[in-house]
């Protein structure tokens, strides 16, 4: 099944996809059905009463690590990114003042379904409630080292938009064995395969619960291959994963007068 959470007359929605529409789950408009059109798409997770846990990946894929020109990781490489970062489906990204290099990252995301702590691999894939893509914009102008990377590379409010459908885990039976690709205004400049990954979903999973317990609600984002490209204003960006459908995001420029920086 795919779910989304989406804001429709003054409100926010659970729904799922039913026949091409979004068919409403909230009680006083349960089995309605309103178009994509209609709605604004928001991050497709349910929210929680406590911090989410926002877990991502660098250079796990072995040829977006040579395309940067870095020695693929012993180990998984691992950053923490805030809430406040995740934007829906057909958002607006900014793309600050004075940047030279920023670029998209299609990912398989990996939502988890309930508490995990010291799993085994052959046990990980139980514990996920389902699979989306995340764009997870990086700002190469930030980057000082990618084993110690500067928190505005990824951290960015609005840097990462999600979506636009949460796939429930059980269908997709192989998550291992999904094409991804992205297109800049129509072209395509990424193209690759989650077989390809470094770490797969398993291991990421027992990796990370064997220090810290992995709560439902949580997100992994397991990393992008190669055929990352520059990205400017006004750039309509498309990452796609075959079996959870195409995320659709804006590029803008940042408005005169604004402080890129205020409240970091």
């Amino acid at each position: 099944m795919k779910r989304a959470r989406i804001a429709w007359a003054g409100a926010v929605h659970d729904a799922v996809e039913a026949d091409g529409l979004l068919e409403l789950l909230t009680p006083a408009f349960k089995g309605r059905r309103v178009g994509f059109d209609e709605v604004v798409w928001l991050p497709p997770l349910a929210p929680l009463n406590r911090p989410r846990t926002v877990l991502a990946l660098g250079l796990n894929y072995a040829d977006h690590a040579k395309e940067l020109a870095f020695k693929a990781p012993e180990e998984p490489l691992a950053f923490v990114k805030g809430e406040a970062s995740l934007i829906g489906h057909r958002a607006f990204t900014v793309r600050p003042d004075g940047v030279q290099f920023m670029h998209y990252e299609c990912e398989l995301a990996v939502v988890i379904g309930q508490p995990a702590k010291r799993l085994k691999k052959e046990d990980a894939l139980q514990y996920v409630a389902g699979y989306t893509v995340a764009n997870d914009y990086a700002i190469r102008d930030y980057l000082e080292n990618w084993y110690r990377p500067n928190l505005k590379v990824k951290n960015r409010d609005a840097c990462t938009p999600l979506g636009p459908w949460l796939v429930d885990a059980a269908d997709v039976p192989d998550p291992m064995n999904l094409a991804l690709r992205t297109t800049v205004n129509g072209k395509l400049t990424q193209q690759g395969n989650t077989k390809d990954m470094i770490f797969d979903v398993a291991t990421l999973i027992a990796y990370f619960s064997g220090f810290m317990t992995l709560m439902p609600g949580d997100l992994i984002l397991t990393g992008t291959p190669d055929g990352v490209v520059d990205c400017q204003p006004g750039d309509v960006i498309v990452t796609e994963i075959d079996g959870i459908v195409a995320l659709t995001n804006t590029i803008t420029a940042e408005q005169r007068g604004s402080d890129p920086d205020a409240g970091q």
